[in-house]
C-alpha cells in the first residue's frame, strides 16, 4: 500500500492524513480529539486538513493548542472561505487562520469552494501569500471540471497543487471526467468525508471483503482510496482507537477479486455527473 503522494512540484505528503470538520465543537471531547491528534502524528498521519469554517476557527486554535511542539513535523493545509477571498481578503483571511493554529505558515491553502469573487483575484492573492512566505503551495476544493479548465486559463492558475473533493466508494462521479483531467495535469485529489461520514452500508460487498481481510468495513473503504494513484485521504477521528482504526487501512491490500466485487455494487459512473458536496 503506498504511503505518501507527490505534489506537483514534486514534495511527498502522507496518503493518509486527518480531518477535523466538526471537532472542537464539544468540550467535554476536547481532551480525546487532542490525544487523537497527537497519535495520528505519532503514526506519521502528519497531514493535517482543517478551515476557517470549521467552528468559525475553532479547529484552527485546538490543532494549534494540540500539535504546537509538533510543527516541523506537520503538512498544515487550511481552507478561506469564498467570501474572504478577495485578493486582500485572503491575506487577511490567513493571516488570521496563521494566529488561530499558532503558526508562521501554512503548508496549503485552498478556496474552500467557489463563490462570486473572480478567480484572478483569489489566484494572486494566494500567490502574494507563497511570494512572502506565509503559505508553501495553494489549491482549490470542491472544483469541478469546468471550474479547474477555467482556473488554468488565467495567469498562474497552473500553480494549484490539489484539488480537495468529496470522493469515496459510494461517490464515484468524479471518476468519469474530472479523476482524468487531473491526473493529466499532475494533481493530486484530495478525498474528504472517505468513509461517506460513518454512512457506508453493514451489509454486503464491504463487509464480505471485511472479513476476508478481518478488518472493519471503514477500513476496506480507505484502502479502496489509498490503493488510486496520486489520492490523499483525509478521515476524521475523535478518538485514538478510531485513528488506529484509520491508519491499519495502510496495512491492507485489496485483491482484483475485491476490487470487481466493489465495482459491482458501487459501479464507476457512465457518463458525467455534477460534482456532490457535503
Amino acid at each position: 500500500m503506498k504511503h505518501d503522494v507527490t505534489l506537483p512540484k514534486g514534495e511527498t505528503v502522507p496518503a493518509l492524513g486527518q480531518g477535523t470538520w466538526q471537532i472542537a465543537e464539544n468540550s467535554s471531547k476536547r481532551s480525546n480529539e487532542i490525544e487523537a491528534l497527537r497519535l495520528g502524528v505519532e503514526l506519521g498521519m502528519t497531514l493535517i486538513d482543517t478551515a476557517e469554517m470549521y467552528g468559525e476557527g475553532a479547529s484552527e486554535k485546538l490543532i494549534g493548542e494540540a500539535l504546537s511542539g509538533d510543527r516541523d513535523k506537520l503538512f498544515l493545509v487550511s481552507k478561506v472561505y469564498p467570501h474572504n477571498a478577495s485578493r486582500k481578503g485572503v491575506i487577511q483571511a490567513c493571516e488570521r487562520s496563521l494566529r488561530c493554529l499558532n503558526t508562521d505558515h501554512l503548508d496549503m491553502y485552498l478556496l474552500h469552494w467557489r463563490g462570486g469573487v473572480p478567480l484572478e483575484e483569489t489566484v494572486a492573492g494566494f500567490e502574494e501569500l507563497r511570494q512572502t512566505g506565509k503559505i508553501r503551495h495553494w489549491g482549490v476544493s470542491n472544483f469541478d471540471t469546468d471550474d479547474m479548465e477555467e482556473l488554468f486559463g488565467i495567469s498562474n492558475g497552473k500553480n494549484c497543487a490539489t484539488n480537495q473533493i468529496l470522493y469515496n466508494v459510494t461517490r464515484r462521479g468524479p471518476e468519469f471526467d474530472l479523476l482524468p483531467w487531473m491526473s493529466k495535469h499532475g494533481l493530486p485529489l484530495m478525498a474528504y468525508s472517505p468513509i461517506e461520514q460513518g454512512r457506508l452500508p453493514a451489509s454486503g460487498a464491504l463487509q464480505r471483503i471485511a472479513q476476508r481481510h478481518e478488518a472493519s468495513v471503514f477500513q476496506i473503504a480507505l484502502a479502496w482510496l489509498l490503493q488510486k494513484p496520486n489520492v490523499i485521504a483525509i478521515p476524521k477521528a475523535s478518538s485514538p482507537d478510531h485513528v488506529r482504526d484509520n491508519h491499519g487501512a495502510l496495512e491492507i491490500t485489496l485483491s482484483a477479486d475485491d476490487l470487481q466485487e466493489i465495482d459491482a455494487e458501487f459501479p464507476p459512473p457512465k457518463g458525467k455527473q455534477t460534482l456532490e458536496m457535503i
